[in-house]
């Protein structure tokens, strides 16, 4: 005998329709890679993904097949995930601060069919476009005001693309453990190694991150994601916050303490999460300017070790910080120092001692302790 409940596979792009649903009107904030700062919500996040949806298709991408996006974090970016993931295509996020063999290397094992991306990126794609003979097309993420001159194949602005789309089109269902997204690790011997996200682990991930112990945004938070959309699923950001209808503001390529204060200030943000070379030049900037952020509530760090100086900067701001440790293999949330008994009632030293930590597996995660044999060990600190 089976169950009745939520008879429908746990799908990504079911994401973005809940939050264009129940939150459309809620901001998504770019800097832009142009300059300019642009607002949109998600109800036309919702509306263009589809129309992304609908090129792709066009273009013949199928179930199954790779687009790979080489981008900052912007609405165009975003965008373009759930464009892709809506019709069982895999979203493959490059991380282009590789080296330029190293992406090829990259963009060849996983046969991407398109590649996605920002201006910054075309010189790069540029040098190594003859080593691909996968790639089909580039779409440049810009409009055609500011579309380069390019050798790049049957290159086209993002902009120009989807206008050829009048978004009258619908995501279909299929089967949750197909895989969404792909992200390289470098971290590891050898060549990069791929990872695959299915439908199913990317939602799971989501409702992991949203608990209280985790990122715990709601709908009247404000979140800045630092961390990148090509770094381990922004460590599952561009997922949680619209299934949360959290406000998003994405930062787009400057990333210096002065900018990512500016846009913190003005959009009154509460919540963010990056690596701790990002923290230092906030912090950096901020001291040296006399500046405070009144709105900041939160701070996680994570992809290197946060150093306790900057964790009781932040906690004497009076900002709740997450030191949070993951693997791209894990989508990567994997533990996060929360101050849970018997420990919350700590404070001064004892309580930076918890937070310097990397705490505690979330409810979905689970880990053991072995010797090389693979016998289990001791959990004794």
């Amino acid at each position: 005998m089976l169950g009745l409940m939520q008879d429908w596979p746990l799908l990504c792009h079911r994401i973005i329709e809940h939050a264009a649903t129940y939150h459309g009107t809620q901001e998504v904030v770019t800097r832009s890679v142009e300059g300019p700062i642009v607002r949109t919500n998600y109800a036309e996040i919702h509306k263009r993904a589809l129309k992304v949806s609908q090129m792709l298709t066009r273009d013949g991408i199928k179930l199954g097949d790779r687009v790979a996006t080489i981008a900052w974090n912007t609405w165009r970016h975003l965008e373009c995930w759930y464009g892709i993931m809506g019709i069982g295509a895999i979203c493959h996020t490059v991380n282009p601060r590789l080296f330029p063999e190293q992406i090829a290397w990259i963009l060849n094992h996983a046969q991407d069919r398109v590649v996605m991306v920002d201006l910054t990126f075309v010189p790069v794609l540029e040098k190594i476009a003859d080593r691909l003979p996968s790639v089909e097309r580039y779409i440049v993420l810009t409009d055609k005001a500011h579309m380069p001159e390019t050798p790049l194949k049957n290159a086209i602005a993002y902009e120009e693309w989807i206008a050829g789309a009048d978004g009258d089109f619908a995501w279909a269902d299929f089967d949750e453990n197909t895989a969404a997204a792909m992200c390289y690790t470098s971290g590891t011997t050898g060549d990069p190694k791929g990872v695959l996200y299915s439908h199913r682990s990317n939602v799971l991930h989501a409702l992991i991150a949203n608990s209280k112990d985790a990122l715990g945004t709601s709908a009247s938070d404000t979140m800045l994601p630092v961390v990148p959309l090509f770094h381990a699923n922004s460590w599952g950001i561009a997922f949680s916050a619209p299934s949360m209808g959290t406000k998003l503001v994405m930062p787009g390529p400057k990333l210096d303490g002065a900018s990512v204060y500016e846009l913190m200030d003005t959009e009154k943000v509460t919540h963010t999460a990056g690596v701790p070379t990002v923290w230092l030049m906030l912090l950096q900037y901020m001291s040296a300017n006399q500046l405070k952020l009144p709105n900041l509530q939160f701070v996680v760090c994570g992809g290197s070790a946060m150093p306790r100086t900057m964790i009781k900067s932040f906690v004497d701001m009076g900002v709740v910080v997450r030191h949070a440790w993951g693997m791209t293999e894990m989508s990567p949330l994997g533990t996060l120092a929360t101050l849970k008994p018997p420990f919350c009632e700590r404070a001064g030293e004892e309580q930076l001692d918890i937070l310097q930590t990397q705490g505690y597996p979330p409810y979905g995660v689970e880990m053991k302790i072995t010797d090389d044999a693979g016998k289990k060990l001791p959990w004794d600190g």
